[in-house]
């Protein structure tokens, strides 16, 4: 298998180079040159297959022989090592809980995939790398935890000052040693620009080793397809369409549904959730891509105006924005809106859900409202624990939301971060002075 930029298809790089260089040096994001489709019979014997055979068959297809047969299971089954389960708020009504991973986030799942294989192809090479991730809050604190003391591996985590959770914040600044973290005076997508700005830097490049760990790696999103597929093994009635809604806003989560539904798996619709940064939703219904400062809201790891994976989903539809749309629905809602999404979850169900999957349930509603002769099996996804956002659920719901160990002792640490503007020359000098 091989891997091509979304801005040429001129070229082609193998999975490690993809891997290892996060983003192409013209600034394009890597795919690979098809997708390959899994034997029908996979699927029809999925309920008798664990996560990690899930995740080990998917990932041969993508990786093939670069790394050993042993190896990538020794990888899967370390960096999977937690559940997904799917819990029934009601009848065909589905939430796919991605919070049992090490930082009570779904990016859990990509980002110790990710690290574990990089830590891999580091050694194999007896390489040094420097690792810029940008957050909106919680793949900061997944890479920071996947990464922790990997030999070899440096990470420098850039996020928006004021503009993620206490606990968000206290997970990415509490560890020391191969993890800093830079606080930048801006929005998210002021941190993504600085990251692509570093990557096509020559001078900057020839000095360091670069790679990234956002949802641009490849190697964080290819692990996100495994859970579209634990998620179809559990539900018990497999014969309605069944529908994904997606909390989305760097898109890296739907593209590896995305992925799923063209490797075979029979999804019918993904709902593409967005809270008031509505760029994505604005996209599918209008065709226009217009990409613009993102705002602030409760479910902040959405808070995103450029969502880079959309260079992803438009090269998988050849740019035809028709079929984009054949399996993609999207719809978006505010704040207020979601506050009250968590009141009614809760209500309904006597199920305690974050802001992020809260507006990915409001999106489904509207969508199954518009579809009302057809039934479906429907699955929110509940990206983060709601112990991550205690002021919001607590306040909506009067009830004390109890926060995990692992969670709860990352409290009482010393923050440790580093202050720098969002101009780009701030962040070179300090990169440099390394």
């Amino acid at each position: 298998m091989k891997y091509y930029s979304t801005n040429s298809k001129n070229k082609f790089f193998s999975f490690e180079q993809a891997v290892m260089k996060g983003l192409a040096d013209d600034g394009g994001l890597f795919m690979p040159e098809f997708i390959p489709s899994l034997p029908k019979e996979f699927f029809a014997n999925i309920e008798s297959k664990s996560v990690t055979e899930i995740a080990i068959e998917v990932s041969k297809q993508f990786i093939e022989d670069e790394i050993p047969q042993t190896k990538l299971e020794e990888i899967i089954t370390e960096a999977i090592n937690f559940p997904a389960p799917v819990v029934e708020l009601e009848k065909n009504l589905f939430v796919l809980e991605l919070f049992h991973g090490p930082t009570l986030a779904f990016k859990d799942f990509g980002a110790r995939f990710m690290a574990k294989t990089m830590g891999y192809f580091a050694q194999k090479e007896n390489s040094h790398l420097n690792i810029l991730v940008a957050t909106s809050g919680d793949t900061g604190s997944a890479v920071a935890n996947g990464f922790y003391n990997t030999p070899g591996i440096n990470v420098y985590i850039l996020y928006p000052k004021g503009k993620v959770s206490k606990i968000q914040e206290q997970q990415l600044t509490t560890l020391d040693k191969n993890i800093t973290a830079l606080e930048i005076d801006g929005t998210f997508d002021d941190c993504q620009r600085l990251v692509k700005s570093a990557f096509v830097d020559s001078e900057l490049t020839s000095k360091l080793n670069l790679s990234s760990a956002n949802s641009i790696n490849i190697a964080r999103l290819l692990p996100q397809s495994f859970y579209y597929m634990e998620a179809y093994k559990q539900i018990p009635d497999k014969s309605l369409p069944v529908v994904f809604s997606v909390p989305s806003g760097n898109l890296g989560n739907i593209t590896a549904g995305l992925l799923a539904k063209k490797m075979g798996l029979p999804i019918h619709k993904f709902v593409g959730a967005t809270n008031k940064n509505d760029v994505f939703t604005e996209f599918i219904q209008s065709g226009n891509f217009n990409p613009r400062a993102s705002v602030q809201t409760l479910s902040n790891a959405m808070d995103v105006g450029n969502p880079g994976n959309l260079a992803r989903i438009v090269d998988l539809y050849s740019s035809s924005i028709e079929d984009i749309r054949n399996d993609i629905y999207s719809a978006t809602f505010n704040d207020e809106q979601t506050r009250e999404a968590i009141k009614e979850v809760y209500k309904k169900s006597n199920y305690v859900i974050d802001p992020h999957g809260a507006v990915g349930y409001l999106a489904l509603q509207k969508f199954l409202k518009e579809n009302p002769n057809q039934e479906f099996t429907s699955i929110v996804l509940e990206t983060a624990h709601p112990a991550k956002f205690k002021d919001v659920v607590e306040e909506e719901l009067s009830i004390e939301v109890e926060i995990p160990e692992r969670l709860a002792t990352c409290l009482t640490k010393e923050k440790r971060a580093v202050e720098l503007s969002f101009d780009y020359n701030s962040l070179k000098e300090f990169l440099l002075s390394f």
